[in-house]
This record gives C-alpha cells, sequence and structure tokens, in this order.
C-alpha cells in the first residue's frame, strides 16, 4: 500500500511519486513494469488510480507505452539547449563518451541544396561525411556532413579522432564559428531507423546546418536526424520589453 505523508495529495499522485521513486532506484531503461492490475493489487488502489498517475508518467517521458505490449521504462533523454556545439562536445558536456557506429567518406559534386547552403556551383566537389554518432555507445543520430574538398584536401581518407570540429581545427586550420540552424520533426524511414536501432517510422529531429568559419566562409552543410525518444531541445526565452507588466 502506498503510504501518504500528506493529506495534501491526492491518490494518484501518490501512486505517481511512489512509481517515480521504484524508477529512479534502479528499474533499466526499457524494463517492463507491471501491468494495471498487479500494480493496483500491489498498492492496494483501484485500477483507475494507477492508469491516472501512469498517464501523468508518460507525459512527464518517464515511461512509455507499447499497445499489446506494456508499460515499459524510458531511457533519459538528452537535453540540448541552443548553443553551437559539435556532437562530440556536447556530449563530453554531459559526461557522456561520444563515438561512431561507422564513418562513410566519399567525394562526390555538391548539387543543387548543398551548392546553394554553401554558395558553391552543383559541380564543385565536397567531401561528404555520414556516420552514425553514439553517446556512452547508444546510437543516437544519423549525421550527413557536406565539406568543400578545396578546403579540406585528404579529409576523404579519414578524420583524426571522434571529432569533426576538432580535426578542421588541426589539420585545416578551420575554426568555426557560427550556424544557421533549422529543426523540424519528421519520422524515420527504414533505413535511417535501422541504423539507430529504433522501428520504421519512429519520430525524430531533423537538424539543418549551415556553418561559418571566422572568415564568414560557408564551410559546413549538415543534415543530423537525431532519434526522439532520447534526444531534445531546452530553449530559454525571454519576453519582450513592450509586453511586460509595468
Amino acid at each position: 500500500m502506498v503510504a501518504s505523508d500528506s493529506t495534501q495529495l491526492k491518490k494518484h499522485e501518490l501512486v505517481r511519486q511512489h512509481l517515480k521513486a521504484k524508477i529512479n532506484q534502479g528499474l533499466a531503461p526499457h524494463e517492463k513494469l507491471p501491468t494495471e492490475r498487479d500494480l493496483a493489487e500491489q498498492l492496494n488502489v483501484n485500477r483507475l488510480t494507477i492508469r491516472h498517475a501512469l498517464g501523468e508518467l508518460e507525459r512527464e517521458g518517464v515511461i512509455y507505452r507499447v499497445q499489446g505490449s506494456g508499460t515499459f521504462v524510458s531511457a533519459s533523454q538528452i537535453s540540448k539547449s541552443f548553443e553551437f556545439t559539435s556532437f562530440s562536445e556536447d556530449m563530453r558536456m554531459r559526461d557522456m563518451v561520444p563515438g561512431s557506429l561507422s564513418a562513410k567518406l566519399s567525394v562526390e559534386p555538391a548539387g543543387m541544396k548543398v551548392g546553394y547552403a554553401l554558395s558553391l556551383s552543383p559541380t564543385t566537389p565536397v567531401v561528404h561525411v555520414r556516420r552514425v554518432r553514439t553517446a556512452d555507445e547508444v546510437p543516437i543520430c544519423v549525421e550527413d556532413v557536406c565539406i568543400p574538398q578545396a578546403l579540406v584536401p585528404g579529409l576523404e581518407n579519414g578524420i583524426n579522432g571522434n571529432s569533426l570540429y576538432e580535426d578542421l581545427a588541426k589539420r585545416f586550420a578551420i575554426t568555426v564559428e557560427r550556424a544557421d540552424q533549422t529543426i523540424q520533426a519528421t519520422v524515420l524511414n527504414e533505413s535511417d531507423a535501422a541504423e539507430l536501432l529504433v522501428p520504421p517510422f519512429s519520430p525524430a529531429f531533423l537538424v539543418q546546418r549551415t556553418a561559418f568559419d571566422s572568415r564568414g566562409r560557408a564551410v559546413e552543410y549538415a543534415e543530423s536526424l537525431y532519434r526522439g525518444d532520447r534526444y531534445s531541445y531546452t530553449v530559454s526565452i525571454t519576453r519582450p520589453a513592450h509586453l511586460r507588466e509595468s
């Protein structure tokens, strides 16, 4: 039975706190929870109370439900603020180890979209880097990066280390300073989902970025697909002065 230390808390809130504490005390990501019926019997409450508590935990991202299979513990999300950092820098700031499951490098024509982003002719060669990026060995995103080949001769033979930006700075004296970036919700096709080890049509963030160096040159165009179940964005916003109450 759930013990109450406050008469002000409703039953479903007590159940929510109890279940959240149990999850935080050591249940593994994707571990299955008992059924609503079993939880109701264990905690000596009705199933409606259990359903209400589970609904709130699902909205918080603590658990997720799979129809026909049950309720499971969610993996913790990586929350990113709107600062311009590389994937490797971002993961290290969260005390996670960045890495790559695979890296494919090739030289190819820029094409219309990349050429427009980098102010190049569509026929200009670029180095295309495709990687599955990981955090603590868990796949987080599929990353496609294009850089003008003239700026990075030899990059197509491989990246030194895990951080592309660190390699650009050390080998080619390119320091990336700012970027124009768009983020939109999408779903993963079958091939991208397979690389990220999630089901097809899973939710994802598509991040498109054009990065500029200290001389104002467009040096990188990137498209990254982030798993929606493991990644989120945090935005700090301020009310305009003319709309604030005096």
